[in-house]
């Protein structure tokens, strides 16, 4: 392979904001939804292609079927910025599947194969470094943006696996799809300054995510890496919601200053129980227990978390707190919550999913048809 961009590369990445940013104070943006899924710079000289993540780590071997749709629908020497995604649903309600997406990092070829058959991914691009014997990074985004939209411009109307992502410069239409476009499981939107040159491993781009609140049963906790006997840490709490009077593992919450993981772990130890009598311990003994399943039980083991200590101490889920998430993956937490206040005022019977704001359904094939 001989790029003008070789690999390793970094990609560029985005600070958060709150809401749609005014244009005029950044000289100009470009919006674009913010795919789920995972980061990948895709690097293509003839019939080699290469994928890498978002820390350089080689992802070419996992996905088969988008190494041969690049050799197909991508011009032949070119320098992709873009995400990898899975969409699972009937024509009109597909939608992205971020841990179905997950199971495709497997160590077996047999698997790989089989998944590439079962769920085959897809590769949106959304920035060009590279095209031919020219380096683009230097290039403001509006420039990279055209030319971009020029070399991919074969895509229109094909059906994928290989897209290019819609954009506006308009943020009251950015504001809509910020809305609009959670349904087919996006997760926000991204401005781009438009004189921006592409700046590897620079928070240089702007996200807006989807951020809510919910509150939520603290049913155990687990002590922090660098927890010891003479100074105990709290390193998460796990926290659950009620469902059909069953109380569900929803996700956790994690980020606290050290002198905090402290007080909490104090404050914590008069609600320790035995797992016996705490409402997951049905699960003890198990096969949701040992391993990964769609509810992910704490102590869950799984390709994601071999080697890690998945113990946790339970307590009586006696106490309410009130977090912050930005949106759910099934049953749970896309990602990790954080921690808001206690709620003291709330019955823990009362923390269920109905409280959970759903967002209108969406078709991913309107997104990538724009």
């Amino acid at each position: 392979m001989d790029l003008p961009v070789m690999p390793p590369v970094q990609p560029m990445l985005a600070k958060p904001v709150k809401g749609i940013p005014d244009p005029g104070k950044h000289g100009g943006l470009s919006f674009e939804p913010k795919w789920d899924g995972f980061r990948c710079l895709l690097f293509k000289d003839g019939d080699e292609v290469e994928l890498a993540s978002r820390n350089t780590k080689p992802l070419t071997r996992y996905f088969p079927e988008v190494v041969a749709a690049a050799r197909e629908q991508l011009p032949a020497r070119c320098v992709l910025d873009g995400e990898l995604f899975v969409a699972l649903g009937s024509p009109g309600a597909a939608r992205l599947e971020f841990e179905v997406l997950q199971e495709r990092i497997h160590p077996a070829e047999s698997r790989i194969t089989m998944l590439a058959e079962k769920t085959p991914a897809s590769y949106v691009a959304f920035d060009l470094l590279a095209l031919g014997d020219d380096a683009l990074l230097y290039r403001p985004f509006s420039e990279r943006r055209a030319a971009l939209e020029e070399a991919l411009a074969g895509l229109a109307g094909a059906g994928g696996p290989c897209h290019l992502t819609r954009t506006t410069t308009d943020p009251d239409e950015a504001g809509q799809w910020f809305t609009r476009f959670e349904g087919a499981g996006l997760d926000g939107v991204i401005a781009k300054p438009l004189g921006a040159t592409y700046q590897p491993n620079a928070r240089t781009m702007l996200k807006i995510k989807h951020t809510r609140t919910a509150d939520v049963v603290l049913c155990g906790y687990r002590e922090h890496k660098t927890s010891t006997p003479e100074q105990p840490l709290l390193g998460s709490m796990l926290l659950g919601l009620y469902a059909d009077g069953a109380l569900q593992h929803v996700g956790v919450s994690a980020s606290f200053t050290a002198a905090r993981r402290a007080e909490l772990l104090a404050e914590l130890q008069p609600l320790v129980c035995a797992i016996e009598d705490h409402p997951w311990g049905s699960w003890l003994g198990s096969e949701e227990w040992a391993i990964a399943n769609p509810d992910r039980v704490p102590g869950t083991q799984s390709r994601w978390s071999q080697g890690k200590d998945l113990s946790f101490t339970p307590l009586r889920p006696e106490r309410v707190l009130e977090v912050g998430y930005d949106h759910m993956e099934g049953r749970r937490f896309r990602h990790t919550a954080q921690f808001k206040r206690w709620r003291p005022d709330r019955d823990p019977a009362s923390c269920d999913y109905g409280q959970l704001e759903e967002p209108v359904g969406y078709d991913l094939a309107e997104v990538l048809g724009g």
